[in-house]
């Protein structure tokens, strides 16, 4: 499974360099390149709990390929911690898979990492099964 990032302060690229995920672009390479396959959006929260505009512009012209969404954010914010992905998950009816903190500890990447191969395997289902 793609897995596209946007990360503003480099926490979200902290985190997704450490799950070691084999295919990873960061969005500007994905904006520049198009994207013609399912991904998840790897995303921080900005403000009081918006969606970064890169990200909405990004999925403005790709959402028919988005197949989930993860978040981060700072717990400091209360309701708002990583609400980008509760946005994105609402706007474009998609999974929202986790929200992590900050870029993320030990035990948020095995998650990541867990939801990921999830994620690969429905995708293999889906393309597989056929009625």
């Amino acid at each position: 499974m793609l897995i596209v990032y946007y990360s503003l302060t480099g926490n979200v690229r902290r985190f997704i360099h450490k799950s070691e995920q084999p295919h990873v672009i960061p969005l500007e390479t994905a904006m520049a390149q198009g994207v013609s396959e399912p991904f998840i959006i790897v995303t921080g929260t900005i403000g009081f709990g918006q969606v970064p505009d890169v990200v909405s512009q990004f999925l403005e012209s790709y959402h028919q390929h988005l197949f989930a969404v993860v978040a981060s954010g700072n717990r400091n914010w209360g309701q708002n911690f990583a609400k980008a992905g509760d946005i994105i998950s609402t706007t474009y009816h998609v999974p929202l898979l986790m929200k992590f903190e900050l870029h993320g500890n030990k035990r948020d990447v095995e998650l990541f990492n867990e939801k990921v191969e999830k994620c690969n395997e429905n995708s293999r289902r889906e393309t597989v099964q056929t009625y």
